[in-house]
Parts: C-alpha cells; sequence; structure tokens
C-alpha cells in the first residue's frame, strides 16, 4: 500500500509546466469517460500490430506512472496501458466519491468494457493488486492472466510497519496527520515514502528522486488529494472485514486465469509470509519471491518482474496451444 507517488525511470520528455503530468518518452496519456467516472490513461503504442492488451493498475497513493520502467520493457510483448484509479495520478474523483475496492474494480470493468480490449493480461500492485483479484473473480472474460505485485488481501497479523498507513483510514487522522506535518518538504515526504516501500531506497538514483518530489508537489496542491487517500484506504480496510462470498480470499479461490504473484523479502507493508498462502490460493498460481525487494518490485526490479511476466505469457500460451 504505497502512501504516495514513487519514483520509477526518469522520463526523457516532460509535459508544460502547466500541466506537469510526468511522460516517459514512447508514453501517451489520454482521458476517458465513463459512466460515473473519468479515468486518465498512459499507454505505450504497440510495436507491431496483434499484441495482445495488458492493463496495469496502481497501488494506493500511487499512479500509472509507477509502471513505466516495466511497461517500456514490454515493448514488443504486449500492448501496455495503465490506468490512473478515480481520484489518484491524473483522474479526477468519481462523482460519487466512493473509493471502496468494489468502486474502483467497476471503474477498471467499465473502462473494459468500453474499450472492448478484453480480454487482457491484468496486473496489479498492492491495492490494484485487490481491485485486480475482484475483476478477474467477478468478470472472468475480461483476465486472460492475472499479475500480483505484493497485494493487498487480508492479513490477520498486520506487520507493525503497515499500522501507520492503515490509520489514514481512520476518521480525522488524515487531517490531523495533514496539520502534524504541514512543515515538512516534499523532499522529506519521498525519503519516507522510499524508506518505507523500497528494499534498497539507494537503488533510484538523483533524477528520479527529483522527479518523485516534482510530482508529490503537485499531487499536494490538489483539494482533493487527502480526502482520496483517506477514502481509499478506508475502502481497503473495509473490504478486509468482509466475509463470505464478497471475500478477497474467497475471491481469490475463484480467479480462473493463470496468476503470476510476486513478493518482496523487505516488504513492510504486506507480509512476505502471506507468499505461500497466496500460491495455494490462487487455483492456477506461480510464485516469484525476491528476497531484497520491497513493496513495489515492478519499480525496484522492473527487468526481474517483466523476465517473470514474460514466462508467464510463453507458458500460458504453450498451454493453449496444446489444449
Amino acid at each position: 500500500m504505497s502512501s504516495t507517488e514513487l519514483p520509477s525511470v526518469p522520463p526523457t520528455s516532460v509535459l508544460p509546466k502547466a500541466v506537469a503530468v510526468r511522460v516517459a518518452e514512447g508514453e501517451r496519456l489520454r482521458s476517458v469517460g465513463l459512466p460515473g467516472t473519468t479515468l486518465t490513461v498512459r499507454s505505450r503504442p504497440p510495436a507491431r500490430e496483434g499484441l495482445a492488451p495488458a492493463l496495469f493498475v496502481h497501488g494506493l497513493g500511487g499512479s500509472s506512472q509507477n509502471w513505466s520502467a516495466m511497461m517500456a520493457l514490454l515493448d514488443g510483448v504486449v500492448e501496455s496501458e495503465a490506468v490512473d484509479l478515480p481520484g489518484f495520478g491524473d483522474s479526477p474523483p468519481p462523482d460519487d466519491g466512493t473509493y471502496s475496492i468494489t468502486a474502483h474494480a467497476r471503474a477498471v470493468i467499465r473502462y473494459l468494457d468500453a474499450a472492448d480490449r478484453g480480454p487482457v493480461h491484468l496486473v496489479g500492485n498492492s491495492l490494484g493488486g485487490a481491485v485486480s483479484t475482484r475483476v478477474a473473480a467477478v468478470r472472468p472474460d475480461l483476465v486472460r492472466t492475472l499479475t500480483l505485485v505484493s497485494p493487498a488481501l487480508p492479513e490477520l497479523r498486520v506487520q507493525r510497519t503497515a499500522l501507520p498507513t492503515g490509520l489514514v483510514g481512520l476518521p480525522g487522522v488524515a487531517a490531523l496527520f495533514s496539520r502534524l506535518t504541514r512543515d515538512w518538504t516534499a523532499e522529506q515526504r519521498v525519503r519516507g515514502v522510499l524508506a518505507l516501500c523500497y528494499g534498497d531506497p539507494g537503488r533510484v538514483g538523483p533524477e528520479a528522486f527529483r522527479y518523485a518530489v516534482q510530482e508529490l508537489e503537485r499531487r499536494l496542491q490538489l483539494p482533493y488529494f487527502w480526502d482520496a487517500l483517506t477514502r481509499s484506504t478506508r475502502g481497503l480496510l473495509s473490504a478486509y472485514t468482509l466475509g463470505g462470498q464478497h471475500g478477497l480470499w474467497r475471491q481469490a479461490e475463484r480467479v480462473l486465469a493463470p496468476t503470476l504473484l510476486v513478493y518482496g523479502g523487505r516488504d513492510q507493508l504486506v507480509g512476505y509470509r502471506m507468499a505461500q498462502r497466496a500460491a495455494r490460493t490462487f487455483r492456477d498460481s506461480r510464485l516469484l519471491t525476491l528476497p531484497e525487494a520491497g513493496h513495489v518490485a515492478m519499480m525496484e526490479y522492473p527487468e526481474t518482474v517483466a523476465t517473470a511476466f514474460r514466462e508467464l505469457l510463453a507458458e500460458t500460451a504453450s498451454a493453449a496451444s496444446k489444449g
């Protein structure tokens, strides 16, 4: 559950400062109007015709920028798109102000239905992993394969390092935190996020750090920044309490798509111990564990995660041809 925007591969081109949304070389941004919400979609032009579509879903407080490094590595493998969930990145808040897991999943489903791109290779991190799990469970027709990087699925024993992030969802806490930290610089905030979300914050270079600070400064000026973060945190915590068919682990059991699970050994937000439970729960799963990675392995070790993703696609294509 990353708590603010995180740096990825430094871009070689940036939109005008008045817009202040980062676009890496080869990427495009567009706005898509849907019932009840508007989503910003980041994409890379396909290297050739006929590539299978892939959709990437970011974590709590992140954005589609979190996938730039991995998307660039998959040119020629899939046709990549990444969404900014409602209220995050460059997407405005949803019309009804609802930020539950179900609401985020509904936004993803509406986009896929409207774009007529399914089934896609669906990839999610943290909050986006929980959202993607729900999408795959309730709309199996839209998901060809599922890749989850540190998915935010319920844990009975939450790590102590994850508690402060969860507290943001409690009434009044976000406003209190905002007041207590009003004198913090963007640089201080970003360093704190890196320490929480990366196994080794030193892997982030000076240029990437500078872009992360600029993005956070932009996001903090949005009038709905804290509201979107607070309500999405609350929505995630509420999903943890659901039982029966709507419980996230029960929905994980229903996922039919071949699933790649990626867990980091230094993840301070999603317990490394959950990797084995997830591998047992998703019926057609394969597990990649990265002992040195933190919560955002696709940003910290994009080549490794991209390689595992390509192997998943090759494996499922081979199985389909034999079937």
